[in-house]
This record gives C-alpha cells, sequence and structure tokens, in this order.
C-alpha cells in the first residue's frame, strides 16, 4: 500500500470518526432527562424563549430530521447562533481558533525540546544522580494538575519575578510569543513528563540492538551515533505517543486558557458552559475532534520519514 491509499483510507475513516463524534455531540443534549429547550434557558426559561428556542433547534421535529439539519449545518458551515452573545457561532469560534491552534503548536515545540534535551540527558546518564533528578522531577510535574502548576508559575515567574506577564494575549507577534510563554510551558511540561519516560527507555533499548554495536565497532563518534542511529530508531514510539497525547493537549488547553485568560476556544468555551450556550460548546467540541483528527493523521504519516523501513501495508 502506496503513502497516497493510506492517506485515502486514513481521510476515510476519519470521516468516520467525526460521524461519531457528532453522534455523541448530538446526543449532549437530545438525550439528556427533561426537556432540552428548559435545560438550556435555565433561569430565563419561560413559555415564549422556550417555544422560541425549541423552534430554532428544531426540537419540534423528529430525531433523523434533526440530526440531519444539524449535520448539514456543520456541512455548510452554519453552526447556529449564539444564545448568550446572539451572534453568529462559526464567527465567534473561529475568530478563536487561531489563537488556540497557537498555543497548542507552542506547547508542542516547547515540550519536543524539553524531552529531547531531558529525555536524551537521562538515558545517557542512566542510574546517576541526574537521571534520578530527572525522573522525580517530572514524575511530580505529571501528577501535578495542569491548572494548579500554571497558578504556580503565575506566582513564581510573574507577581514574584516579574518576567513575565500575568495574563492575556499581546497584540503583535512579539508580545504573543511572549504573552503566551507561560501558558504553553504549562501545557508543556505535562505533555513532556510523559514522553520523557518513553524516550529514555527507547534510547536505551536501543542503545543495546546489534546495528548499534555495529556503528561504534566502525569507529563512528558517540554523538554520532547518538543521534543518526539510537535517537532516529528510538523516536517511534514517542512520537505515536505524542500524536495520541495531543488530544489531552486540546482539553489542557482549554482548560489553561481560562487560568491565563487567554482569548482562545477555552475561555469561549468557559461562557459558554457557564452561559448554557449550548451551540458555542457543541461548535468547540467539533472543531477540536477535527483538529485531533488531523494531527493523529500528520503523526502517522511522519512515521516513513523517522524510519524508511516503515511501510504502509
Amino acid at each position: 500500500m502506496g503513502r497516497a491509499s493510506y492517506i485515502r483510507k486514513r481521510l476515510i475513516l476519519s470521516v468516520f470518526v467525526l460521524f461519531g463524534v457528532t453522534i455523541v455531540i448530538f446526543g449532549m443534549v437530545h438525550f439528556l432527562p427533561g426537556d432540552p429547550a428548559t435545560i438550556l434557558l435555565g433561569d430565563r426559561a419561560t413559555t415564549q424563549n422556550i417555544a422560541a428556542l425549541r423552534d430554532q433547534l428544531g426540537l419540534n421535529r423528529s430525531l433523523p430530521e434533526q440530526y440531519w439539519l444539524f449535520v448539514s449545518g456543520l456541512a455548510q458551515g452554519q453552526m447556529g447562533t449564539s444564545l448568550t452573545f446572539h451572534q453568529p457561532v462559526r464567527d465567534m469560534v473561529l475568530s478563536r481558533v487561531p489563537i488556540s491552534i497557537g498555543l497548542a503548536v507552542y506547547a508542542m515545540a516547547l515540550a519536543a525540546a524539553i524531552t529531547l534535551a531531558f529525555g536524551l540527558l537521562a538515558a545517557v546518564n542512566k542510574g546517576r544522580w541526574i537521571d534520578q533528578v530527572i525522573r522525580v522531577g517530572f514524575l511530580f510535574i505529571l501528577t501535578t494538575p495542569s491548572f494548579w502548576f500554571g497558578i504556580l508559575l503565575i506566582l513564581v515567574l510573574s507577581l514574584g519575578l516579574k518576567w513575565f506577564p500575568v495574563a492575556g494575549f499581546g497584540a503583535t507577534l512579539q508580545e504573543h510569543v511572549w504573552c503566551l510563554f507561560l501558558p504553553a510551558l504549562t501545557l508543556s511540561l505535562q505533555l513532556s513528563a510523559v514522553l520523557i519516560r518513553n524516550l529514555r527507555s527507547q534510547v536505551i533499548l536501543t542503545s543495546r540492538s546489534d546495528f548499534v554495536r555495529t556503528a561504534r565497532a566502525k569507529g563512528l563518534h558517540e554523538r554520532l551515533v547518538l543521534l543518526r542511529h539510537v535517537l532516529r530508531n528510538a523516536l517511534l514510539s514517542t512520537v505515536t505517543i505524542f500524536g495520541l497525547q495531543f488530544g489531552f493537549l486540546v482539553g489542557g488547553t482549554l482548560v489553561i486558557e481560562t487560568v491565563f485568560a487567554v482569548p482562545g476556544m477555552g475561555q469561549l468555551l468557559f461562557t459558554s458552559i457557564t452561559g448554557r450556550d449550548y451551540p458555542v460548546v457543541q461548535a468547540i467540541t467539533v472543531v477540536s475532534a477535527i483538529l485531533v483528527i488531523i494531527v493523529n493523521l500528520l503523526v502517522d504519516l511522519s512515521y516513513s520519514f523517522l524510519d524508511p523501513r516503515v511501510t504502509y501495508e
């Protein structure tokens, strides 16, 4: 199976995954106990408001018709109108997507750098004190809630040392990078805590392989052996975990944006949940699922670039 055929099959599979996501999201409202319109309106529920919302959401129609309207609207980019802000949901969500994607990419870049640096350092110094410090330190980070760690970074690096802004997004690219450093660092440290353990074990395991012994026997420099032969093969499983963790990274982004007041999808999602703005919550969930599907596909395609022996059969 060639790469083009593999991409085509993965895209088809992604469509089925997205179809399953839409069913779950559709059921979030329609299978809740009680009348969905009454639940969504809460204290604002009156006879007129309930009737208007039921008509707006198509709740007076049959379930198959409601689902078809929901899916066809998504396919056309029509996500409804916000119940709280009375604005098109598509415009509200799409204006926040670049900020959240930028934060996620920023966190992934920091996580990759941290993982490579500390993972290799721990593997090369296996059993020594520096290996123990790295493992214990990142184990502590792994067991610490991300929002608590974010607040700790604010207290130390922002309020204490005055190195970074407490919150916000900035106006220029340089300000964006500066303001997003702490939230990206918070996300990347938790992601790195998982990846470092895997990369360390894979580097140690790969270093015992026959082809690595052969490379050393040829007289290659140890650094060249580590980077060209050991690391390239050890990265395969780490990249797999990296892709699988992206879904958790997106979820973490939604939480961290609220802690650092970043105007991305997370902050909008928090506002929408508290305000019971179902169309916005629905749209953000769909967009997040699409992002996770795309990243997982890119991760799968990266295997052949890391190791030419990998095929798509």
